[in-house]
């Protein structure tokens, strides 16, 4: 069939919206009309360069929802017409990491950005002229329809509103679990979050759900500081150096208990501010993600061994596609988990270069393309 779709040339490259031809569903996989995909800045990082990929043309997008349209053999209780989010992680449900419950860290993500199918190397995408077209993820959620594997796909409770669910498939469970499973926020703790986007806005809610008693909030931009209370934030500054202030205030001049940085584009200097506002044993979370390769961190070697100190990285917040989006969700539609205030804007598939526009110029916590 035809779709449409958003793809890079190359990289540094324009988004460009183009027709698609896309395969039927192969054993394994189904094939989902999306109806709503959320702009996440790692898709940004692929059209700046910052993140190579495998393939040229690449079509973007790995924050999504739809209604599932076609199945394929072995399609494991998936039928036409559920409601499905994407994990922009796959599981494959049986590898080490997958066996130990961490499938954020799941070995068919080895290849979610080289372009073709992670399990057969295959393409399901191509230009009108027969050119493959690598799928970001493994599912593309900037195209109108999209055939993915079973290991991309959750099935949800077809109730709640895909275009508020989109968000969950990357943005709301990595911040979420970043302040939740690798910062290991507990009651009365005082947390950092730096860089309030969608993935900060709900490492903001991540914190105050497990108990923080300060969650400072920073940002240069006034129009995030102003978001920040929203989402639970106690404080809102506009640099590192009034966090860390501000956090020894709270705690007798110790420092916060976590940091977690989720600026759009990571610099070293990030963590070395991190780390200097977090106490004894305090522990720095690294979320965002930038250039492949980045020069010398700014690290106080001294304080981080024997202050004892913590830097670790996350992917997808260490959380688990399966388990834990239907505890998000739930925790949504008690009202706990804020998703419909995450959203700044919606577009158009057509005017998606505008809304990533829009995110570099601050206006957003998250966008959301709406599909007809």
């Amino acid at each position: 069939m035809y779709t449409r779709g958003a793809v890079i040339r190359q990289a540094p490259g324009e988004l460009e919206v183009v027709d698609l031809e896309l395969d039927d569903p192969h054993p394994d996989e189904v094939q989902v009309r999306l109806v709503a995909s959320g702009l996440c800045h790692s898709d940004d990082h692929h059209a700046t360069g910052d993140i190579p990929v495998g393939t040229y043309p690449f079509a973007l997008g790995h924050e999504g929802a739809g209604v599932v349209t076609k199945v394929g053999p072995n399609a494991k209780g998936i039928e036409e017409g559920d409601h499905v989010i994407f994990s922009a992680i796959p599981s494959c449900g049986h590898c080490r990491w997958c066996a130990a419950g961490a499938s954020n860290l799941c070995d068919l993500a080895a290849g979610i950005l080289a372009g073709p199918r992670f399990t057969d190397g295959t393409y399901r995408l191509h230009t009108t002229d027969g050119t493959p077209v690598g799928q970001m993820c493994g599912i593309s959620t900037f195209t109108e329809t999209t055939t993915v594997s079973l290991a991309s796909v959750v099935k949800i409770d077809p109730d709640i509103p895909l275009d508020k669910a989109c968000l969950v498939g990357c943005g709301v469970s990595t911040g979420w679990g970043s302040a939740v499973n690798s910062a290991r926020v507990r009651p009365g703790d005082t947390v950092i979050v730096m860089g309030i986007g969608g993935i900060g806005a709900s490492a903001l809610q991540g914190a105050v759900h497990a108990g923080a008693s300060n969650v400072i909030a920073v940002d240069p931009v006034a129009f995030k500081r102003e978001q920040a209370p929203v989402f639970g934030a106690t404080h809102a500054v506009e640099s590192m150096a009034e966090a860390a202030e501000l956090a020894k205030q709270f705690t007798n001049g110790q420092g916060a208990d976590a940091a977690v940085i989720t600026v759009g584009v990571m610099r070293p200097e990030y963590v070395g501010q991190a780390l200097g506002a977090v106490r004894k044993a305090g522990i720095v979370v690294a979320t965002a993600v930038g250039p492949h390769r980045v020069g010398d961190m700014p690290l106080d070697l001294f304080e981080l061994t024997l202050f004892q100190k913590r830097l670790e990285g996350t992917c997808f917040g260490a959380t688990s596609g399966n388990r834990d989006v239907h505890r998000l969700l739930r925790l949504y539609q008690e009202g706990t988990l804020k998703l419909d205030e995450m959203i700044t804007r919606t577009y158009a598939l057509d005017d998606i270069a505008q809304g990533y526009r829009d995110m570099h110029d601050g206006k957003n916590i998250r966008g959301v393309v709406l599909f007809d």
